[in-house]
Formats: structure tokens, C-alpha cells, sequence
């Protein structure tokens, strides 16, 4: 049984392409809005093809939403460009909140209106266990611990429309991005590889899962959370 619709940012690869198929064996029609048209071929019927970095661009293709059954909004896009301190470019800080963040807003305040008109619904986003501390993350930890601010304020505001807010923060996770920040040959990366307590790097169906559970219409009386997804390394 179709439940209405899930909206997820940055859907085409990786985790936001798990997250879209597992909401879409949840039950729900799955619209992914994407630089890149999805490589799961069960996505691709209602993908839309649009540069969310581009704010015109996004809330045209927002706005172009606002006439369906709009249940749950996931903001999963994001870029990372890793740099140290002493190398971080000012100009990349418009390019990494832009995405990062603005994007989140601009699908917010589209789609928390069709929420409300149908009596609730479900905000995720997708941030990261680097907000709490690593090495050439300062733009991008910075924009995800944004959100992570912003979905606690949401939930206090939302709470009484019965709209829930909630983040997930996955660890390491075996992604093609992940090795293009991490490469493997790199002392580092293999720290970061053996430190997992669990002993394993993270899927994108674990970030999936989390993301599930806070998406059930069971879950109603879980907001302003985050959960990481990190196989323990948080609490290692």
C-alpha cells in the first residue's frame, strides 16, 4: 500500500540512492531529486534531474511538489571538500552551505506546508558523526552540524503539526565518496578502517535502516533526535 510520497535530496548514488529504495519498499512513491538520474532503474520514473546548489533551480523544482501527498522529506544532499585549516578556500564556504544547507531550507518551507494540509509527516537529515570532531572537515562539519541545529529547532516548531524531525549521522561508510576522501592507501583511512569497534565499515543500508525507522508513522513520538550510524565509533 502506497503511504504517500518520500522526497529525497541527493537520491542518485550511495546512501541517498539506499535511503530511496528502502523508503520505496516501504511503501512509498519515492521522488529523487538529483544532479544525476539514479542508477536503480526503479527510481528513475520519478527522478528529476535538477543542480539543488542552484537556488532558483531548487525551489522551482520544490515548488513543482507541492500538489502531492508529500510525507516525508529527506535532505540528504551534500559535498565535503576536505581541506586542513591553513588550506580551506573561503570561497568554498558558499559552495558547501549552499548545498549542504540551503538546499534543506528551500525543501522545507516548500514541502512543510503539504505536510501540514495533510496532517503531518517526517523530516530527516542526513548529517555526520564528523560534527563531532575531524581532521579537514571544517566546512563541511560546520554545515552538518547546522542541520543538526536547525532539525532540533524544527522539531519544537513542527511538533504541533505532527511533523517530526529527526538526523541521522553515519560513520565511515563504504561509499564511492568515502574513498575519494579517504583514499585507501592512506595511513589514515586504514586507522579509520581497523578503529571501527563493530569491525566492519558501515553499508549504505545501514544509514537506510535508521532512516526507515524514523520515516514509520510508528515513530511519531521520537523528534529533535540524531542517531549515529557508526558501528561505535562515536563512543570508542
Amino acid at each position: 500500500m502506497v503511504q504517500g510520497c518520500a522526497v529525497v535530496t541527493g537520491g542518485g548514488r550511495n546512501i541517498g540512492q539506499a535511503v530511496a529504495l528502502r523508503l520505496q519498499a516501504d511503501g512509498f512513491r519515492v521522488i529523487v531529486l538529483d544532479i544525476v538520474e539514479p542508477e536503480a532503474e526503479s527510481l528513475r520514473a520519478d527522478a528529476r534531474v535538477v543542480d539543488l546548489s542552484d537556488r532558483s533551480a531548487a525551489e522551482a523544482a520544490f515548488a513543482a511538489l507541492a500538489d502531492l501527498p508529500v510525507r516525508v522529506l529527506v535532505n540528504n544532499v551534500g559535498i565535503v571538500v576536505p581541506a586542513l585549516l591553513d588550506e580551506v578556500r573561503v570561497d568554498d564556504f558558499d559552495r558547501v552551505f549552499h548545498l549542504n544547507l540551503r538546499t534543506a531550507i528551500i525543501a522545507a518551507k516548500a514541502l512543510v506546508p503539504v505536510m501540514r494540509r495533510d496532517g503531518g509527516g517526517r523530516i530527516v537529515m542526513n548529517t555526520s558523526r564528523v560534527t563531532l570532531g575531524k581532521e579537514a572537515r571544517t566546512l563541511y562539519s560546520a554545515s552538518k552540524g547546522a542541520l543538526q541545529s536547525a532539525a532540533r529547532t524544527w522539531a519544537l516548531e513542527l511538533a504541533k503539526d505532527r511533523i517530526t524531525v529527526n538526523c541521522v549521522a553515519p560513520g565511515p561508510i563504504a561509499t564511492n565518496v568515502f574513498w575519494q576522501n579517504n583514499p585507501p592507501e592512506s595511513e589514515a583511512t586504514k586507522r579509520i578502517v581497523e578503529g571501527v569497534p563493530v569491525g566492519r565499515m558501515g553499508t549504505p543500508e545501514d544509514v537506510a535502516n535508521a532512516v526507515s525507522f524514523f520515516c514509520d508513522p510508528r515513530a511519531d513520538f521520537v523528534t529533535g533526535q540524531t542517531l549515529f550510524v557508526c558501528g561505535g565509533v562515536t563512543v570508542g
